[in-house]
């Protein structure tokens, strides 16, 4: 089916029909947790709107988790520091309620269930997978405390506990 989705896009495209908005899907990617084990999944797929992130996975610990892309595209555990800082090419402060803000790769928090799992998508606005996969590629790294929204640089979300490489450094 995904071998058929650009021959589909094409024929839409150079019709009269109405624009159809066909997601590109990267592969799914491996979410690891600080013993480099996997944990679950993060699919990307680029539409309209930016990048959106299906983020899938268990043994979390429950709660509010902050969720950014970081600038990196590695993953080395336990603590993800090789990620980098977050995704920021315009140099502005962290913070989705910062008015000096927000980074690039800020985005909602996500919650984990009593259970361990979260089963979440978000969107990362206004972004393309081609910025994404840029020299040093990017990575998606979820954080042990909630995002404030506002503190810079990390919005006192804590350590970095998940990774998933979004588009390898090269």
């Amino acid at each position: 089916m995904r071998k058929t989705l650009p021959a589909i896009a094409a024929a839409l495209s150079m019709s009269a029909c109405t624009a159809v908005d066909v997601p590109v899907l990267a592969p799914p990617v491996a979410l690891v947790d600080a013993a480099g084990q996997s944990i679950g999944t993060v699919v990307a797929s680029q539409t309209s709107g930016g990048v959106t992130l299906a983020i899938r996975a268990s043994g979390l610990p429950h709660g509010l988790h902050g969720v950014h892309v970081h600038a990196v595209g590695r993953c080395d555990a336990p603590k993800f520091e090789s990620a980098g800082g977050h995704w920021n090419p315009a140099n502005r402060k962290h913070g989705l309620n910062n008015p000096e803000g927000p980074h690039a790769g800020d985005m909602p928090n996500v919650t984990v269930s009593s259970s361990g799992v979260v089963n979440e998508t978000l969107v990362l606005a206004h972004a393309s997978l081609a910025e994404l996969a840029d020299a040093d590629g990017s990575a998606l790294v979820i954080h042990a405390t909630a995002d404030d929204y506002m503190t810079d640089p990390s919005g006192n979300s804590g350590a970095r506990i998940a990774c998933a490489v979004l588009a390898p450094a090269r």
